[in-house]
């Protein structure tokens, strides 16, 4: 689909930075699968009452064993 739009150079240029792509149409491309990417991930609260923890699952207790702060 060709279509013309008007983009801001200061962040085509930083986003040329971070992207292994040499034209324009190449980080537009990219830029709309990472958009597409981070929209389809699931959202944690999504999850909420789904999950079933182990009987006696203490995150507590674990935390003290990996010598962490």
């Amino acid at each position: 689909m060709r279509t013309n739009i008007d983009l801001d150079p200061a962040l085509v240029a930083e986003a040329f930075r971070y992207a292994d792509v040499r034209t324009k149409k190449d980080l537009v491309h990219l830029a709309l699968r990472e958009f597409i990417r981070q929209r389809q991930r699931l959202d944690p609260r999504d999850l909420r009452g789904k999950i079933a923890f182990a009987e006696g699952y203490d995150h507590k207790r674990l935390r003290g064993e990996s010598g962490g702060a």
